[in-house]
């Protein structure tokens, strides 16, 4: 998977930002529990709020923002309800459905070991695939990616996933949908 880009030279994810509810509590979670060390913190002017920084590996970091005047969660809507293999998958357009962290598929089942041990909510692995459901029980030559699911305190969808094959040409062969495709709840 090194595809080349012509227009820019692209090093990954600087970071993403993501919003809190208690940043002590996010701190206990990403650096704590995922062992993710927190690497820069700032405190915004006019006491406005935080942004912390957590590494995640490779140069990336993931960083936070605690916001003195940030509405509540709106699960469903900013992110998903719950954890993909329960059906929740759905958020709202311009929202952030997950992150996904990039595992060694080697150390993969020890890593799902250690988060139940900590008591974290897993989904059962899933087996990504071409195939009609999109998963398998098993691992076969198919399969692309390897995952599994789980919320932080706030209720941020995260993904340890580790690639299990290189792509080809043919993994690029699906008509993209459009607005018209959608279907939009009903507000009523």
């Amino acid at each position: 998977m090194n595809a080349t880009n012509p227009k820019f030279e692209f090093r990954g994810i600087n970071h993403l930002a993501l919003v809190c509810a208690d940043m002590k509590r996010t701190i206990d979670f990403y650096s704590g529990t995922l062992g993710m060390p927190l690497v820069k913190t700032l405190e915004l002017p006019g006491n406005l709020g935080q942004h912390f920084f957590f590494d995640c590996g490779g140069g990336n970091t993931i960083a936070f923002f605690w916001l003195a005047d940030s509405p509540d969660a709106a699960p469903g809507i900013a992110a998903p309800k719950g954890l993909p293999d329960q059906g929740e998958l759905a958020s709202a357009v311009g929202s952030m459905n997950h992150v996904a962290f990039a595992v060694p598929p080697e150390k993969f089942d020890d890593y799902r070991a250690r988060l139940e041990a900590d008591g974290v909510a897993l989904s059962r692995v899933l087996n990504h695939d071409d195939s009609p459901a999109g998963v398998s029980r098993e691992v076969h030559p198919g399969t692309f990616v390897r995952s599994f699911y789980f919320q932080d305190p706030d209720g941020v969808l995260l993904e340890f996933a580790c690639w299990t094959r290189d792509f080809t040409e043919a993994d690029v062969c699906h008509e993209p949908k459009t607005a018209a495709d959608r279907r939009v709840p009903s507000t009523s």
